[in-house]
């Protein structure tokens, strides 16, 4: 692991992130973990008054524009026109003026300025303490929230207090369209760098409120967004309203007696469609604005508040030993809940809504890596989630007819359900996304028992998943055969039998037919017969597992252990990611891993293999994977502690967490990894607590890295809350774990193998075994661990 660290700029603190000062050059990351959002509205942590800034950022879930997609040469089956997150209209502008001088900390004289994101009420406040150029000194906080209670509604409460003498000041509270969004950026990473995206249709103002409506150019949608205000002043005040085009302004100019403080309470309201009018939209955010006021910033705390002590109350994981890491887990856990929370008829982007990073799409790492977490935490934001994949259907039906394929095949990345992927062998080829939208589905089922769900969405996704793999798929004399594909190593592309995709699809053709057989009424509708549901078993259980009787581990894909080795010691560190800097032929013919792949498939299918299998399967690709991308270290982790690696567990925990807090890979700027962070609850308890899925059936087996004392988690399933309490007394002590049901009826689970009946109000508490004794694995040379502050960032892709 590196030894070479940078400070922490934050505060430690187990639910708060502080951050003290102004650091011009630092600002798009601050932004970005600033961010507030509850899955349909994201703001960017930017500054009240709009400047200095990195990204204004204000996205609406699903609000996008088409762009077109540029090729070389065209090929059969290429995507002609992809989509990226528009930013929206900003309501987040406060503009403060004391006399004729802007509030701008930039100039002036900066006394204290801390902002700090509080994870369980569910704001972000902001104090200032800053001396004009003309001398003035004033106090401004402001706290603001994105309501996860009033899906359209978002807040600020914002305080000027004069200091030293009598003041009068100008107020100038926005909305403003048509903002830069995405810089002109090389990296493959960045969003689309869009001119104007937005057409105003409609403005309208009366009193403190104002409502503007926009269309996009190219999408057609129709974008609205309206505020309202309330205004205490100490003195003599006035106020103007206005809105026109891309501008709407509510202005206060109010006398502020030295010591006195005034206050303006802005709500804002957002919705969009693709079908409704202008006029419909607008009274819709106009409603909204009227119930938030109606509702009272006093109300919307508390509103935020109750929400979040009861996902707390069933999600929350504690760490003791370590209180940064435990920082940086809740953190992690706060912004997957924002990601998801409302999403409502869209998806969960890998950015979540904190930047425009990759467009705004929705990858696989949603159902692998976020899902997992809201599936045991907040149930019906994976129901949420799982719908929008199942309002793609036709789409993907379509695109599977286009590649001469049954079934559907669902877009490697996208908004709207359209393949906005250029790239065949890293997009289109890699079909694993049909098994893990199934995988996804499956566990909430099992999870929820959600049987309505199952009927009018879960059983058409099983089914229309499992008739891809059928057609995509063949038998010869060895079995059943998936080839041409690419699995989640894009090092490793269009290759024959990848091992994680054949045995998701194994899972994904036999929960298909278990669940038409569980529901033949809603089965019979999509056409599904017996011999389809024979025909998928028998498929299953023929499906190709390569393994290498030479290299005695399962291979990664036919043919994988083959393959020449990487010169990993040859390679200088400014030389990845691997793919920015070496051919596809290079890598695509040896042994060389972007992220965890056979290891990922040891995670989901680990009924699949032995304790002695895993084992050696982990050290062979721990020496091979490069890393290059943020989604590895968590199944890293995981398996690590299952595999007895305990300590390497808890480093690899490190960096999951603090990928975007230590920011390391250098571009937190263009907003969060969210499946990473997912990925930071999948290592405290699937990795740590042990827990498995497999076949519906819950399972832990619980251990401690040895810097740890305790880790205590919640999780619900199955209309009950499970309670999991593994701690050491000492650092000599043998472990235990305490487990409680909380809610909901006794229920049956399995520590380390052993069976365990738990009833309300009955804690049973077990010895923890001892890890088994394993010899020291490596990575690749240069590629260990990152520390949680690395002072230089690793970039990823």
């Amino acid at each position: 692991m590196s030894q070479h660290t940078a400070p922490n700029p934050y505060e430690i603190d187990p639910w708060r992130v502080t951050y003290r000062g102004l650091d011009v050059d630092n600002l798009g990351q601050l932004e970005s973990l600033f961010s507030l959002s509850n899955g349909h509205i994201g703001l960017r942590g930017s500054l009240d008054e709009g400047e200095p800034q990195h990204l204004p950022g204000t996205y609406i879930n699903g609000v996008h524009e088409e762009i077109p997609l540029p090729y070389a040469e065209r090929g059969y089956g290429y995507p002609e026109v992809g989509e990226t997150l528009l930013n929206a209209t900003d309501g987040k502008l406060i503009r403060l003026m004391l006399g004729d001088a802007p509030f701008d900390i930039r100039y002036g004289h900066l006394l204290n300025h801390e902002r700090t994101l509080d994870m369980r009420a569910g704001t972000l406040n902001r104090n200032t303490t800053w001396v004009s150029p003309n001398g003035n000194t004033v106090k401004v906080n402001s706290q603001r929230l994105v309501s996860f209670t009033q899906r359209s509604v978002a807040a600020i409460c914002y305080e000027v207090t004069a200091l030293d003498e009598d003041l009068v000041v100008a107020l100038q509270s926005d909305l403003l369209a048509n903002e830069p969004g995405a810089t002109a950026s090389r990296d493959p990473r960045a969003g689309a760098l869009l001119e104007r995206p937005l057409t105003g249709v409609l403005a309208a103002a009366r009193q403190a409120r104002a409502t503007l409506v926009h269309t996009t150019n190219r999408s057609e949608l129709t974008l609205a967004t309206a505020m309202d205000h309330i205004i205490e002043v100490p003195d003599e005040s006035h106020d103007t309203i206005e809105a026109a085009g891309d501008l709407a302004r509510y202005s206060v100019t109010a006398r502020l007696p030295a010591g006195s403080t005034l206050r303006l309470i802005k709500f804002l309201g957002y919705g969009w469609s693709h079908r409704r009018s202008a006029p419909a939209l607008r009274d819709q955010v106009e409603a909204a604005v009227s119930v938030a006021r109606l509702t009272g910033w006093k109300g919307l705390l508390a509103e935020q508040e109750e929400y979040l002590d009861e996902f707390w109350n069933r999600a929350n994981v504690d760490i003791e030993g370590d209180t940064g890491l435990q920082q940086a887990v809740r953190f992690s856990m706060f912004h997957v809940l924002q990601a998801g929370a409302r999403g409502e008829g869209q998806g969960i982007a890998a950015k979540g809504l904190t930047g425009l990073g990759y467009d705004g799409h929705t990858f696989w790492d949603a159902e692998t890596f976020v899902l997992p977490m809201l599936t045991y935490t907040v149930p019906h934001a994976v129901r949420d989630h799982l719908r929008w994949r199942h309002t793609m259907l036709d789409q993907a039906r379509e695109r599977a007819r286009e590649l001469n394929l049954d079934g559907a095949a669902f877009a490697w990345r996208t908004i709207t359900g359209r393949e906005c992927s250029g790239y065949w062998p890293a997009g289109t080829a890699a079909f694993h996304i049909n098994a893990d939208i199934a995988d996804a589905t499956a566990r909430y089922l099992a999870a929820t028992q959600d049987v309505d769900f199952e009927a009018e969405f879960g059983v058409e996704l099983l089914v229309e998943t499992a008739r891809l793999w059928a057609s995509l798929g063949h038998f010869s004399e060895d079995g059943f055969h998936i080839d041409g594909i690419t699995g989640p190593d894009e090092y490793t592309a269009v290759v024959n039998d990848n091992f994680f995709t054949n045995a998701m699809a194994q899972r994904n053709l036999r929960e298909a037919a278990s669940a038409c057989e569980r529901r033949m009424e809603v089965s019979a509708l999509f056409g599904v017969t017996e011999q389809e549901r024979e025909a998928w078993r028998r498929a299953a259980d023929q499906m190709a597992l390569p393994y290498s009787e030479d290299a005695g581990v399962h291979e990664q894909s036919e043919g994988f252990t083959d393959g020449d080795e990487w010169d990993f010691e040859g390679t200088k560190a400014s030389q990845y990611p691997l793919m920015l800097h070496f051919p596809y032929f290079q890598l695509y013919r040896k042994q060389v891993i972007k992220q965890a792949d056979l290891v990922l498939a040891m995670h989901l299918r680990g009924d699949l293999f032995t304790p002695e299998e895993k084992a050696k399967n982990f050290a062979y690709y721990e020496a091979r994977t490069a890393r290059d991308s943020s989604l590895s270290a968590a199944t890293q982790a995981v398996m690590a502690a299952e595999t007895g690696h305990l300590e390497l567990a808890y480093t690899y925990w490190s960096e999951v967490a603090f990928v975007d807090l230590g920011d390391l890979h250098g571009n937190a700027q263009q907003g969060l990894h969210i499946a990473s962070m997912g990925g930071a609850w999948q290592v405290a308890v699937a990795g740590f607590g042990g827990m498995r899925d497999h076949d519906g059936k819950l399972t832990f087996a619980p251990r401690l890295p040895e810097k740890l004392t305790r880790i205590r988690f919640q999780m619900a399933f199955a209309g009950r809350v499970i309670q999991l309490d593994t701690r050491r007394n000492g650092s000599s002590s043998p472990e235990e774990t305490t487990y409680e049901l909380l809610e909901g009826p006794a229920m049956r689970t399995w520590h380390h193998g052993e069976k365990v009946r738990l009833e309300a109000g009955r804690p049973v508490t077990l010895p923890v075994p001892p890890p088994p004794r394993v010899e020291p694995v490596r990575q690749p040379f240069g590629r260990e661990p990152l520390h949680r502050r690395e002072l230089n960032p690793r970039p990823e892709i």
